[in-house]
């Protein structure tokens, strides 16, 4: 069984025009849901044995949170370019190339190519938007990443701040 948490990033901030989409950092709302986010998993008793996450740095501090959170090394914290801005083909082709020995992993990345890979799941309700910071659960019955499929996954949960008291 693999298991994927597909992670929106936090919320960024829009203050300083000069600054690249790219480079764009988390406000302070998003500096206070990434970490909330992440103890949520860890109240449902999840576990992850490493990340991916794009290289978009609103998505490397959101993925950080969680790393820390999680207790996970650096070593297993991997960042990839083409997941910035990715769709679903894409997104899809980094997870199968995730190591065997992993069982579950984080993605962070972004809005649409994240509403897109909710809605490609295996699921019985439409999402029109998956909010920043909001988690969609992926699960499959296989023991390779290479044969992992959206279209051939469960979504087993979707979980986002506002959920939270």
């Amino acid at each position: 069984m693999k298991t994927v948490y597909f992670i929106r990033h936090a919320k960024s901030s829009w203050d300083d025009a000069t600054l690249s989409d790219h480079d764009r950092p988390l406000n302070a709302r998003g500096k206070r849901d990434a970490p909330r986010m992440a103890l949520r998993l860890l109240e449902l008793d999840n576990k992850a044995d490493g990340i991916i996450t794009s290289s978009a740095k609103r998505a490397k501090q959101t993925a950080k949170a969680f790393r820390e959170a999680f207790g996970l090394s650096k070593e297993v914290f991997i960042v990839r370019k083409e997941l910035y801005h990715a769709w679903p083909n894409m997104i899809e082709q980094q997870v199968r190339l995730l190591p065997n020995s992993w069982s579950t992993v984080l993605v962070f990345g972004h809005n649409p190519g994240f509403t897109e890979v909710a809605n490609q799941l295996q699921h019985d309700s439409y999402i029109g938007n998956v909010p920043t910071c909001g988690i969609t659960v992926a699960t499959m019955d296989v023991d390779s990443w290479g044969d992992f499929q959206l279209s051939a996954a469960r979504r087993s949960a979707y979980l986002y701040p506002k959920q939270i008291k």
